[in-house]
């Protein structure tokens, strides 16, 4: 458990302005050259790189835009203007220096944004996820007023879009594994198209949109089990990767798919199914013995099993399925809040309860701090890389803002019913 944090200090709002908030805009905005710094040991104390992950920047430039709207709306009691200024800056870093000529992205550049290759050959674009992430991040700088960013989001999505489609998507830090379909890649279409289509409307968005969410129905979808890696061809159903599952994945997803469904009810039905997958996905998950969710588990719970193949991604899976990982906590208490709503399932709500306490006590740092994100099975810290060596501005404050909104949303409809009907 982290030593001396106080939990989420009182209300989630708080403890988003006053902690997560607070210490990325002391020590993250790069005031000399633009972007962010994320390059920070897990416990935050320590810059140990000044190098720009792109994926990163284009997560900055979301989370500030949002926090601007946010706060212009009365939702959060902060500077808007700064924030908007962060997120344009940090959009105008990316589309300075990370844009290829080819529609990609730089997957990484130096401090003052000069790109280069992650290995020598590597070539200077490797994953369709920071593309996506960049995307993701001038769809939301679009909202602070300027169209241009909306435009340069959609040339992103529909770049990645058909590189997914046809194949040749590079996808790092986790290439797909030969022979398998990855539940990751339509997955973050799903959330990408959707806020690229609140800022454009437009029609490309969502024919991308409902063809995402249409892959997770029919290719990883088994009742309320949803597959990660299904296998593609005969012969590796047996395989662990065929096996595992993460349930941290398939809770962020749940709630990606009820944002597009209340965005367009005519287009994206909302999933009947849903409350019954995220029932499934945190019994899996969850450790009965030290608590909180595990990284990964087998379809059966517990340990992933299956035959064993080489490949490299299979080899993090058995390394790391019992780490309790800051980002896995952070999507699982949105999407049980949102989805205890929209399903009025009780078991949800008491699902949300038990990860509240859990989170509460093993990740914050206390006052002025963010999180330790990475923590071993019983919940100590645990210096170690998840995906990239970088603790992102992201997945924390991304689910306190929206829990945050969910419940100044709650509040405006009760505000709206009279004295009389109100529950």
């Amino acid at each position: 458990m982290s030593e001396g944090a106080d939990g989420f200090r009182g209300s989630m709002s708080r403890h988003l302005v006053d902690d997560v908030l607070a210490w990325w805009t002391e020590h993250g905005p790069d005031d000399q050259y633009g972007g962010v710094l994320t390059c920070w040991d897990n416990a935050g104390r320590t810059l140990r790189s000044t190098d720009k992950f792109t994926w990163s920047q284009g997560r900055w430039a979301w989370l500030t835009a949002r926090v601007a709207v946010a706060a212009r709306a009365g939702v959060l009691d902060v500077d808007a203007d700064h924030y908007a200024s962060l997120a344009t800056s940090t959009a105008e870093f990316v589309r300075e220096h990370a844009l290829l000529e080819d529609g990609s992205t730089a997957f990484v550049t130096d401090q003052r944004g000069r790109p280069r290759e992650t290995s020598p050959g590597a070539g200077l674009h490797t994953s369709v996820f920071a593309d996506l992430f960049v995307a993701l991040g001038f769809a939301a700088v679009s909202r602070l007023g300027d169209p241009v960013w909306s435009q340069h989001a959609e040339r992103l999505l529909v770049s990645a879009s058909e590189r997914i489609s046809s194949g040749t998507a590079r996808s790092e830090p986790y290439p797909v594994p030969a022979g398998h379909r990855s539940f990751a890649l339509p997955m973050i279409l799903v959330n990408v198209a959707e806020q690229v289509h609140r800022a454009t409307e437009s029609a490309i968005s969502l024919e991308i949109l409902c063809d995402a969410a249409g892959q997770i129905d029919c290719f990883f979808r088994r009742g309320a089990d949803v597959v990660e890696m299904p296998a593609m061809e005969a012969g590796r159903d047996d395989t662990l990767l065929a096996w595992h599952r993460t349930p941290g994945h398939v809770l962020e997803c749940l709630w990606f798919l009820e944002h597009a469904a209340d965005l367009l009810p005519d287009a994206v039905a909302p999933r009947p199914w849903a409350a019954d997958a995220a029932e499934h996905a945190l019994a899996l998950g969850w450790d009965e013995t030290f608590g909180g969710l595990f990284r990964y588990t087998d379809g059966h719970g517990g340990s992933p099993t299956g035959r064993r193949t080489t490949d490299r991604y299979e080899a993090m899976v058995v390394d790391t399925w019992d780490t309790k990982l800051w980002w896995v906590h952070a999507e699982a208490l949105y999407a049980t809040a949102l989805l205890a709503r929209t399903s009025g399932r009780t078991a949800l709500a008491e699902w949300h309860e038990r990860l509240r306490a859990y989170t509460a006590a093993t990740f914050p740092d206390g006052p002025g701090r963010e999180w330790t994100q990475t923590r071993n099975r019983e919940g100590s810290p645990l210096e170690a890389t998840v995906a990239l060596p970088v603790k992102d501005p992201f997945h924390v404050a991304r689910s306190l803002l929206l829990l945050v909104e969910l419940d100044h949303s709650s509040d405006m409809i009760a505000a709206s019913v009279p004295s009389s009907e109100a529950p």
